[in-house]
This record gives structure tokens, C-alpha cells and sequence, in this order.
């Protein structure tokens, strides 16, 4: 199957993309805030910028498009027709950096939940899986 756009609106469309203030991450702040939890957002100086950050607990979450970070559900395993190879390569380099950075951010004490963006279509699940997370071994 060919792809539907030409070459420029394909590009135009990806590089529209924004890796912060994605629509999941924005769910997932408002259930949080909802909880009455206060966090930073993408701190550096940590390894792969956590989109919220809650200090004093040592609590990290991530949000991850199932696309870009090849999660095993539906939207994760969509293979594109056309330029596959680099897109694979690409996606895999996406896998690979965010093992070393869990593996980085472990290593240095702190606990993480990675929420995936097919996790967001089901909001009382997350805020279920979201409070969990924040209450456990709080201080």
C-alpha cells in the first residue's frame, strides 16, 4: 500500500509531531492534579527529560506514544508502507535509548511508571494505575 499524502505533506505532518504537551501527557497531568499531586515537567538533568517529576517522592513518569516507542498493542505495531526500514531503525533507536535511561534513572533510586498513550482511552483504569503508583512507599 502506497502512502495516501505526497512527500511534502508527509514531511509537513511529521515534523508537526511535538514530543512535549501531547494530548496523553496532558491527561495524564490532569488526573494527577486531580489527585492533588504537584510535580515538575521535563526536569533536566535527568536522563530522557520525565514528562512529570515528584521530587521528594523519587517518582518519575513517563509518557510514551505507542508509535514512536513500539509498544505491543494495535498503534504500536503499525508498520509504515513506505521508508519502513528507516522507521524501524528509528523506532528501535527509541527503544533502546529508553532501556539505558530506565536503567540509568533505577540505578540511581528512583521509581518509575512508563504510561502508554492506548492507556489514556481508558481514564479510570490510568487514574487507578496513576494513584497506585503515587501512593506506593510514599513518606
Amino acid at each position: 500500500m502506497t502512502d495516501v499524502h505526497t512527500p511534502e505533506q508527509r514531511s509537513r505532518n511529521m515534523a508537526s509531531i511535538r514530543n512535549k504537551d501531547t494530548k496523553p501527557e496532558k491527561i495524564v497531568r490532569s488526573l494527577v492534579h486531580k489527585l492533588g499531586y504537584r510535580y515538575r515537567l521535563h526536569r533536566c538533568g535527568l536522563p530522557g527529560k520525565p514528562d512529570l517529576v515528584f521530587p521528594s517522592r523519587r517518582k518519575l513518569i513517563f509518557v510514551h506514544g505507542c508509535f514512536w516507542h513500539m509498544h505491543n498493542c494495535p498503534y504500536g505495531r503499525v508498520t509504515p508502507a513506505t521508508n519502513s526500514t528507516f522507521w524501524q531503525e528509528k523506532r528501535q533507536t527509541n527503544r533502546d535509548r529508553d532501556a539505558k535511561t530506565l536503567d540509568a534513572l533505577v540505578a540511581d533510586n528512583w521509581s518509575i511508571l512508563v504510561v502508554w498513550e492506548c492507556e489514556t482511552k481508558d481514564r479510570e483504569a490510568l487514574n487507578d494505575k496513576l494513584e497506585n503508583f503515587l501512593l506506593m512507599n510514599s513518606k
